[in-house]
Order: structure tokens, then C-alpha cells, then sequence
């Protein structure tokens, strides 16, 4: 007898005979359950982002943004606010429990564990349905996420005047800069008090804002001279009485020549 002749090899049953290629089934095998990527769901994707492109830029078109002007790092009453998809986390810090010693909860906790949460929807709710009413935890922790963005953002927009702010902060254009008379006297002594931190030409410095475009009295800023106003220290002004009042109509003449 020769060597194997009459015996059966038995191997695993669980391991079919027949060498089939590692292919996916047809789409068609499953009939209302996928469809095929191209052209069929492709083509949806485009169609559903095309809609969404152009009622985006329609809407930017009829209601463009309100640009301010270039930032001035001296004006320390300038009060920033961030982009619009930022504005929900803006708001959130002028909640008590988000803002003064809660300020790091505002910022960090809050918001850490609002995302954390999202990152682990799928991991909480694992069933294998894709329909709303089958995935009530992902579909529940979305639907607050979703409406916690809008309603934040909703109230940080409504209490913001953007057409106005953009109009308070525009920059001065170069034909309206003022003209200064750099022979008065009043100009001598804003050089020996005022110029290294408003800059020679008034128009602001390293460490103030600029002294044009403002619409303050004679008196105010004569105040503002010796008692500061903001982040300017008190006793700036180092001269007598009646050069802060040469002063103090000094800058008031500059703004008048520049509104004129």
C-alpha cells in the first residue's frame, strides 16, 4: 500500500474547502439597506454641501461683517470680542459660576468635560441601530450640545451693537490725520509730558492711546492729565497750572482741526 493511499485528512469544519476571494458582497445583495458610493451617495453629498455653499455666502452677501479698524494694542479701553464661533464659550464667562475666582471652570472644566462627553457619545451608546429613537444617549448629548451653542451664542451676539463698534473703531484715514503745530507752545509741553507715551504726532504709542478723534472738553482733559483715567497713573502732568491749560487746548485744537 502506498503511503496515504485510502486515508482521509480531517481538518477544521469551521474552514470551508473552497478558496473564495476576500471580497465584499454586491451592493445589490442588500437591497434598501446601502446603495452604491458612486454615483448614487456621492452625488447626495455634493447636492446636500452645494446648498449649504450657497446659502452661506447669500447670506454673507446680504449681511456682510462689520470690520473695525487695525488693533491698537495702547488703547487699554478697547474691549475685544472673539469670532463668531467662539462667542458661545465668550458668553459662557459672564455666568457667576464661570467667571471671577470660577474663572478656570469657565474655561477649562465646562467646557473640557461639554466636549469630553461628545468624544465619548459612541462609547456610552453602543446599539447597533442608526436611528434617533435607537441611539437615545449619543442622540440626547448632541441635541444639548447643539442647542447650548445657539442659545449662548444667540445671547452674545443680541447684547453686542457690531455696526456700532465697527464705527467707533474705525481708523483715521491718512488726508483727515490732524495738523499739528509742533512751533506752539502747547505742543512743547505735550512733548515734555505726553509725547513718549502718545507719540508725537498724537496718535497713540507703546504705552497710550491715541489723543485724536476724542470728544472731550477742555476741562477733562486737564483732569485726566493730573488724576489719569483707566490704566494712565495719576500725577502724569509735572508742570504748573497755567501749562496744563495750555495744554488741555492744545489737544482740544488738534480735534477741532481734525473735524473740520
Amino acid at each position: 500500500m502506498h503511503k496515504g493511499k485510502g486515508m482521509k485528512f480531517v481538518g477544521d469544519s469551521r474552514i470551508s474547502a473552497e478558496r473564495k476571494p476576500n471580497k465584499s458582497k454586491d451592493y445589490s445583495e442588500y437591497p434598501g439597506r446601502t446603495e452604491a458610493f458612486w454615483p448614487n451617495f456621492l452625488l447626495k453629498e455634493w447636492l446636500a454641501g452645494s446648498v449649504f455653499l450657497v446659502g452661506f455666502l447669500c447670506l454673507t452677501l446680504a449681511h456682510p461683517s462689520p470690520l473695525e479698524g487695525m488693533a491698537d494694542p495702547t488703547d487699554a479701553s478697547y474691549i475685544p470680542l472673539p469670532d463668531w464661533y467662539f462667542l458661545f464659550l465668550y458668553e459662557l464667562l459672564k455666568y457667576d459660576f464661570a467667571s471671577g475666582p470660577y474663572v478656570l471652570l469657565g474655561m477649562l472644566v465646562i467646557p473640557g468635560v461639554a466636549f469630553g462627553g461628545l468624544f465619548l457619545a459612541p462609547f456610552l451608546d453602543k446599539g447597533p441601530g442608526r436611528r434617533p429613537h435607537q441611539r437615545p444617549i449619543a442622540v440626547g448629548m448632541m441635541l444639548l450640545a447643539v442647542t447650548s451653542v445657539f442659545w449662548l451664542t444667540y445671547e452674545s451676539a443680541a447684547g453686542v451693537d457690531y455696526e456700532e463698534r465697527a464705527e467707533a473703531n474705525q481708523p483715521i484715514p491718512p488726508s483727515e490725520q490732524a495738523d499739528i503745530d509742533t512751533e506752539s507752545e502747547g505742543y512743547a509741553i505735550y512733548e515734555n509730558n505726553c509725547m513718549s507715551c502718545h507719540g508725537d504726532d498724537l496718535s497713540g504709542g507703546s504705552a497710550g492711546p491715541p489723543l485724536t478723534g476724542i470728544d472731550r472738553s477742555a476741562e477733562e482733559i486737564a483732569d485726566i492729565a493730573v488724576n489719569g483715567i483707566g490704566t494712565m497713573p495719576t500725577d502724569q502732568f509735572t508742570g504748573s497750572d497755567e501749562e496744563l491749560q495750555q495744554l488741555a487746548d492744545f489737544i482740544v485744537s488738534v480735534n477741532e482741526d481734525q473735524s473740520e
